[in-house]
C-alpha cells in the first residue's frame, strides 16, 4: 500500500486537485491498512534520501543503517557523539573543550564543554560573505536580501554601539520588536558583545512587558516605532513607554526607515543615532556556561519562568536543525515567529550555523501574501504551528501556489490534527512534516520526526538525537500512554532559572526511572503508537499551548479574576474532537445579578485578555457554573473540568 501511495502521490495527485480528492484516494489506497503496524504514512522516504540527507551521511560515517541505532549511540556515548556533531556543524572554538561533560558534574546541573572558550556567534558566519543570510518580505510583495557579510557588519555596528553606551559583558538587553533583518543583527550584536539578550514577545501587553523587564534587570530595550499587521499599524514603542522607564533604542517603522522615529522620552535613542559607524568588532570570548539569552516560559504559579540560555544551547538548536530538519547550506528556512519565543533564536542559530538563509515575512502569515512570499523566497523548509494550517485550510488561501521548492515542513507549538497535516503535505506535492516538540527549557526538541523515516501526519517517529525520555502512568510505571519525563543530562536542557527554584520545578519528588535513571519533569502527555510512532496528547500540568504560545492557566485566571462580577474562574485547554490545536475554555462563577449570558462574558473576557495579557489568545467557550470543583486543599481540579468538557461539552468552533 505504501508503495502504491508513493507512486500516486508523486505522479497522479497534484496540489491543484481539490483536497477532498486527496482524502478520497487516501481512503481507497489504505482502506485495508492494518493499524497494528502503526499510523498511515503519507510520505515514504525515496531511495536516494540516505545518500542526500544529513542523517544519511551520519549513518554512513558511523557504519549504521537504522535511526534507532544512531540515536542509541548519541545517548549512550555523548563523549563520542558530540565531538562528531561539533565537527559536522563546524562549531568554532578559541580554545577547544577538554571533553564534552565534566566528570564531576551533577546531571541536574551539568557542566558542558569544560575548558572551552568561544562565542557562539562566530559559528554563525562560516558562509561566504556574499552568500544570502536573510531574505525578507512584506505584504506589499517587496523582497530584500542581506548577505552574511552585510549581516556581520550590522551586528558589529550594534556591538560597538552597545560599548559606546557603556554596556558591558553580562548586562541584560531586552528586545521587544517584530522579526526583521535588524532584529537578527541586534540579537547577534548583543550576544557577540558578551551581553545577554532578553526575549520579550512584541504581542504582550505593557504590564506583561514590564514584568519581564523587571525580572531580567534589563538596562536597555530595543524596540520599533510600530509594526504593520493585516493592514493595521500596531504601536510598539508606545507599549514600551507604558511598560516602565528602561532606556529604549527605537527603530523606525518600515515606511519611515529614512526619516527615523519620533523619540518621546529623554534618554531614548533613535536607531540611526545608536548605531556605531565602526564595522569592526573584537568578539567577546566567553565560557560555555555564560548566559547569552533570557527567555520566558509559563509557570503554573502565574509568574513567567526566566530561562537562561548559554553558549551551548545554540549547539542543540543547530544539531536539531541539522539532523531532524535536514537544513543544508543554501536552504531557505522560514518559520513565522519572533525573538520573544524560543523558535526565534532557534531559527537564527539552526539556520545560520547550518549555513542556510533565514526567510522573514513582516506581517501576519495567515493569508495569501505569506504564501506568495514562500514561493518568491524559494523556501525549502517551512515551519508552522498547527492552528495556522487550520486557517489556511478553512480559507483555501494557498490554493494554486507553487510550493515545489519545499523539501520539508516543520510543525511545533501545539497538538496537530491529522487531516490538517495531510492538507499541509498536499500543498507542496507531498513533503514530510517534521513534528517537533520540546520547549524553552529544552533548547529545542526532545521528540521529533526525520526525513529518513516515513511521515504519518500528527505523529513523531522518535526521540531527538542526544536526548531521551520515558512515559509513565499515574502510578509511576512505564506505560504506552501517560506523562513524559526527560532523562538528563542532555545538551540544551536548562540548568537554572532566574526567578524560581529549578530543582523544585523539574526534579523534586520524582522517583528514579524504570532503569534507575534520573528523571526530569516536563509536563507533556504522550502516547506510544504501534510501529515506533508517538502522538502528543497535550499538557499534563496547568500550562497550555495556544497558537504555539505556552501560557499557564494561572496567568489567564489572574487577568480574568480582576473583572467585575467574576467570583471565581478556571482556564483549561480542551482537545477538540479528532485532535488538533487546543481550545481555550473558561469556567467561571459570576455575579448572577448582572444577568449576562455566556456570550457576553466571552466578549468581556476576550477584551481583558487582549488588553492585559496577549491578543493572540482566543477564548473558544465560556461555561458559567455555580462553583468550581476543588480538592481538600482548595486547589482547582482543572483536570476534572477538562475531562468533563471533552466528554460531554458541545465544543465551540475554534476562531483562529
Amino acid at each position: 500500500m505504501t508503495e502504491q501511495w508513493r507512486r500516486i502521490a508523486a505522479s497522479v495527485l497534484k496540489p491543484e486537485h481539490p483536497f477532498a480528492v486527496h482524502q478520497y484516494v487516501r481512503e481507497k489506497v489504505f482502506h485495508a491498512w492494518d493499524h497494528r503496524a502503526g499510523p498511515v504514512p503519507l510520505w515514504v522516504p525515496p531511495p536516494d534520501i540516505l545518500a542526500e540527507s544529513n542523517l544519511g551521511g551520519a549513518l554512513r560515517q558511523r557504519g549504521l543503517t537504522d535511526y534507532a541505532d544512531l540515536h542509541r549511540w548519541s545517548v549512550a556515548d555523548p563523549e563520542c557523539f558530540w565531538p562528531f556533531t561539533l565537527a559536522r556543524l563546524g562549531i568554532r572554538f578559541r580554545e577547544p573543550p577538554s571533553r564534552i561533560l565534566a566528570p564531576d558534574s551533577d546531571p541536574r546541573v551539568p557542566r558542558w564543554l569544560p575548558g572551552a572558550k568561544l562565542n557562539i556567534c562566530e559559528s554563525c558566519f562560516r558562509s561566504p560573505p556574499d552568500a544570502t543570510a536573510i531574505v525578507a518580505g512584506s505584504a506589499s510583495g517587496e523582497i530584500t536580501r542581506s548577505t552574511y557579510g552585510e549581516l556581520g557588519l550590522l551586528a558589529n555596528r550594534v556591538s560597538n554601539g552597545l560599548v559606546r553606551q557603556g554596556l558591558a559583558p553580562g548586562d541584560a538587553i531586552a528586545i521587544v520588536m517584530n522579526m526583521r533583518p535588524e532584529s537578527v543583527a541586534v540579537y547577534l550584536g548583543i550576544v557577540q558583545a558578551g551581553c545577554v539578550a532578553v526575549s520579550i514577545a512584541e504581542s504582550f501587553a505593557p504590564m506583561e512587558i514590564r514584568r519581564r523587564l523587571e525580572i531580567s534587570g534589563a538596562k536597555v530595550v530595543f524596540t520599533a516605532e510600530h509594526m504593520c499587521r493585516g493592514g493595521r499599524t500596531l504601536p510598539l514603542y508606545e507599549k514600551v513607554l507604558q511598560a516602565g522607564d528602561v532606556r529604549a533604542i527605537v527603530l523606525a517603522g518600515p515606511e519611515h526607515a529614512g526619516v527615523g522615529p519620533a523619540i518621546q522620552r529623554p534618554g531614548d535613542l533613535a536607531w540611526r543615532d545608536f548605531l556605531s559607524a565602526d564595522t569592526d568588532f573584537d568578539t567577546r570570548i566567553r565560557a560555555p556556561g555564560d548566559c547569552i539569552n533570557i527567555l520566558f516560559s509559563s509557570g503554573t504559579t502565574g509568574d513567567p519562568k526566566a530561562v537562561p540560555w548559554d553558549h551551548t544551547t545554540p549547539i542543540k538548536c543547530a544539531s536539531d536543525g541539522y539532523y531532524h530538519h535536514d537544513i543544508c547550506p543554501g536552504d531557505v528556512v522560514c518559520w513565522p515567529t519572533s525573538l520573544g519565543w524560543m523558535m526565534g533564536p532557534w531559527l537564527v542559530f539552526a539556520t545560520l550555523i547550518n549555513r542556510g538563509t533565514i526567510a522573514l515575512f513582516d506581517d501576519v502569515p495567515t493569508g495569501r501574501a505569506f504564501g506568495e512570499f514562500v514561493t518568491a523566497a524559494g523556501v525549502s523548509m517551512l515551519g508552522v504551528v498547527p492552528s495556522l494550517v487550520r486557517q489556511w485550510r478553512a480559507t483555501e488561501c494557498m490554493k494554486g501556489l507553487d510550493w515545489s521548492r519545499i523539501r520539508a515542513f516543520g510543525s511545533t507549538g501545539e497538538c496537530s490534527n491529522p487531516d490538517d497535516m495531510h492538507y499541509l503535505m498536499h500543498l507542496a506535492g507531498y513533503r514530510p512534516i517534521i513534528e517537533y516538540c520540546g520547549g524553552t527549557e529544552v533548547g529545542g526538541g526532545y521528540i521529533t520526526s526525520t526525513v529518513i523515516q516515513p511521515s504519518a501526519p500528527s505523529t513523531f517517529s522518535g526521540p531527538a538525537m542526544g536526548s531521551d525520555f520515558v512515559i509513565l502512568d499515574e502510578a509511576g510505571a512505564p506505560a504506552d500512554m501517560g506523562e513524559l519525563f526527560l532523562a538528563p543530562p542532555a545538551l540544551g536542557l536548562s540548568a537554572g532559572l532566574l526567578n524560581a527554584d529549578h530543582h523544585a520545578i523539574y526534579f523534586e519528588g520524582l522517583p528514579p526511572g524504570p532503569r534507575g535513571e534520573l528523571l526530569r519533569r516536563h509536563g507533556d502527555q504522550m502516547e506510544r503508537l504501534p510501529g515506533g510512532y508517538y502522538r502528543a496528547l497535550g499538557r499534563a500540568d496547568d500550562t497550555m499551548n495556544l497558537g504555539g504560545i505556552k501560557v499557564s492557566s494561572a496567568e489567564i485566571e489572574r487577568v480574568l479574576g480582576r473583572l467585575e462580577g467574576v467570583r471565581d474562574v478556571a482556564a483549561i485547554a480542551a482537545q477538540p474532537p479528532g485532535g488538533g490545536p487546543s481550545l481555550l475554555v473558561i469556567y467561571a462563577v459570576v455575579d448572577a445579578s448582572l444577568n449576562r449570558p455566556p456570550d457576553a462574558w466571552l466578549a468581556i473576557m476576550q477584551q481583558a485578555i487582549r488588553g492585559d495579557l496577549n491578543p493572540l489568545f482566543r477564548i473558544a467557550d465560556v461555561r458559567l457554573i455555580d462553583q468550581l470543583p476543588r480538592t481538600a486543599s482548595n486547589k482547582v481540579m482543572r483536570r476534572q473540568l477538562r475531562a468533563e468538557y471533552e466528554a460531554h461539552g458541545e465544543h465551540a468552533e475554534e476562531d483562529s
